[in-house]
């Protein structure tokens, strides 16, 4: 059962929105925008380079979701979790496949990023 409210998921799903997604270097968060898909408390991220590494050596990240109109804000989700690199071919052409479609990319853009499955333990949102 997923740990997100059912509004909050809602506002996940909603539409392609840039989420940050904060992990950890040295001690110190390392903050990058992603793009993303939320289903049923999962997150899944396609990516690459330092972000992934992170990861690697620390699975806790963080992911913060905001939409905003004409720069004021509507609602936002903040998503705290736990990473796991993917390393299925299958899998990580399946999800980049869902990504890319939700933004309206090519289907075979980002084709070098590795799939990140981020399971959320805790979610807080608010709307205004």
């Amino acid at each position: 059962m997923s740990t997100v409210p059912p509004e909050a998921e809602r506002l996940l799903e909603s539409e392609p929105l840039m989420a940050h997604l904060a992990t950890c270097v040295e001690g110190r968060p390392h903050v990058a925008p992603v793009w993303y898909r939320y289903a049923e408390g999962v997150v899944e991220v396609v990516t690459t380079g330092r972000k992934l590494a992170n990861i690697e050596r620390n699975p806790r990240v963080a992911l913060s979701i905001q939409k905003d109109d004409d720069g004021r804000t509507r609602w936002m989700v903040s998503l705290l979790g736990t990473a796991t690199v993917i390393e299925d071919e299958a899998e990580t052409d399946a999800a980049r496949r869902r990504i890319n479609e939700k933004y309206d990319a090519e289907p075979n853009a980002y084709d070098e990023n590795t799939l990140v499955r981020i399971d959320v333990g805790s979610a807080t949102y608010r709307t205004y």
